[in-house]
């Protein structure tokens, strides 16, 4: 199930919301009884939980066992670590804990990856087919937060394994992130409010996420498939610039609407997740870039690989290549993600010698980084290494024939007020109308907050009539992150 799903929106939410208000009545008999002084939220979690795991379940039901075995191995081992004072043996659980977490990784996305590499060396293995787990990147990342945090002693022992599994598989960020570090919502699992303004910004937040995804990612989604997504015998020039380009709208649109679902969601509940994306495609570098897009994979990565192996002090270009690398490696298993992986981290390494130390007008920086992110997106579109080679033939060569081909000019001409509306979105449209919307009200409390709410429902009311009418029958849904 995905958040973009009729029935997610019109069944799953409200029965959710009909049983998390039913929770909260129950935790309010039972603090009016004494009993839930240290577990304010016991029954909303338990819903909470429970939606959760229903929401996992509907697409591959086997794999909700993974996913509790992962979480009570994290919860051992971190229980195990706060029984001991001695760094030494927190520091052996802390490894056990984490070996387990990237064992259970690397069996169900890598292992078939390495043996087919053996094999295309000639050592005879048997190439195993294993499905991959939805968002097992996801939830073992936020697992190894977990144990890191707590051996760290920058957080607190969890003792309560629901407390735990509530963390891990919250439905809201389970499947494709954000990655929500333990120490961020330690304290909101037990200790947490919602108030009218959570649950009225929280909504909103999810109908914008929505009709990022559904109005722009889908339709620009169909774009590059037809463009760049079938044979590419005879693509053109044109043909590649433009599918390439609608590709490059639509994993922002749909991985950055899924990260405002996700927030929404978080939200109305009571949690505050971690912003994901910061208009990446405003940069004016490639490491301007990656502190923009996916921010939550960056800050792991930095925190957890980057500066444990030296940062900045020490082998800088290897700790670069090293992140970029695991960055790949994490997006699939396959070589084109370590490749495109590896693309980034020599741009990152060799601006930090260059550019960054020079002066360079910022419109020559933008265009710069908008041009290598778009080759760079090729790497990530295409598994094939034929079909990546005719791809960049094309594109940087020439195609065949001379001119636009009828196909493109419909791929443009048909949708041109999605490209117009999409290019002029990729910028911080929403910062500036929030600004905006926060002066009114500090101006005219009573009448702007008024104003401010009825145009947001109004938004919000379009953005939803516009995505029913454009799910219906649609077969272009999926999260492209979700395979991650």
């Amino acid at each position: 199930m995905v958040f973009s799903d009729l029935l997610f929106i019109f069944v799953f939410i409200p029965l959710f919301v009909l049983s998390y208000l039913a929770g909260g009545w129950i935790d309010k008999r039972r603090i009016s009884a004494g009993d839930a002084l240290r577990r304010p939220l016991l029954a909303r979690n338990i819903a909470l939980v429970i939606f959760s795991l229903l929401f996992y379940a509907w697409g591959e039901p086997i794999y909700v066992v993974l996913m509790l075995v992962s979480v009570l191995v994290n919860f051992i081992c971190g229980r195990l670590m706060g029984a001991w004072d001695k760094k030494l043996w927190r520091k052996v659980w802390l490894f056990i804990g984490v070996a387990l977490d990237l064992g259970i990784l690397g069996s169900f996305k890598y292992l078939g990856f390495f043996a087919g590499a053996l094999a295309e060396f000639g050592i005879s293995v048997d190439v195993p087919q294993i499905a991959l787990p939805i968002g097992i990147s996801f939830y073992i990342f936020q697992s190894i937060s977990y144990l890191v945090d707590v051996y760290r002693r920058e957080s607190p022992v969890q003792r309560n394994f629901l407390d735990l599994l509530l963390y891990i598989a919250m439905f809201p960020q389970l499947i494709a992130g954000p990655i929500v570090r333990y120490g961020t919502v330690a304290a909101e699992i037990n200790n947490r409010t919602v108030s009218l303004s959570d649950i009225t910004d929280g909504s909103y937040r999810f109908f914008i996420g929505l009709g990022k995804k559904v109005v722009f990612a889908n339709i620009m989604g169909e774009v590059a498939t037809r463009l760049i997504g079938g044979d590419l015998t005879h693509l053109s020039t044109a043909g590649a610039w433009i599918g390439i380009v609608a590709f490059t709208i639509q994993i922002y649109f749909d991985f950055s609407g899924y990260s405002d679902m996700a927030i929404g969601l978080g939200r109305c509940v009571g949690f505050h997740f971690p912003e994901n994306f910061n208009h990446p495609y405003t940069c004016t570098s490639m490491t301007d870039f990656w502190r923009r897009w996916h921010m939550s994979l960056g800050s792991f990565f930095r925190d957890y690989v980057y500066i444990p192996m030296g940062g900045n002090r020490r082998h800088q270009a290897l700790n670069i290549l090293t992140v970029w690398f695991l960055t790949g490696m994490w997006h699939g298993a396959s070589w084109n993600f370590i490749i495109w992986g590896l693309y980034f981290g020599l741009i990152i390494m060799l601006e930090k010698y260059t550019l960054l130390r020079w002066r360079v007008p910022r419109p020559l920086l933008h265009l710069y980084s908008i041009l290598l992110i778009i080759i760079g997106w090729g790497m990530f579109y295409f598994e094939d290494f034929s079909r990546m080679t005719q791809f960049y033939r094309a594109f940087f060569f020439g195609g065949e024939g001379s001119g636009i081909p009828f196909d493109v000019q419909s791929a443009v001409m048909d949708n041109l007020w999605l490209w117009i509306a999409a290019l002029l979105l990729c910028l911080p449209v929403r910062s500036v109308a929030a600004r905006m919307a926060d002066r009114l009200v500090d101006v005219s409390p009573s009448a702007g907050g008024h104003l401010v709410l009825f145009t947001r429902a109004v938004i919000a009311v379009s953005i939803l009539v516009a995505s029913v009418a454009l799910l219906v029958g649609a077969t272009n849904n999926a999260f492209i992150y979700t395979r991650f």
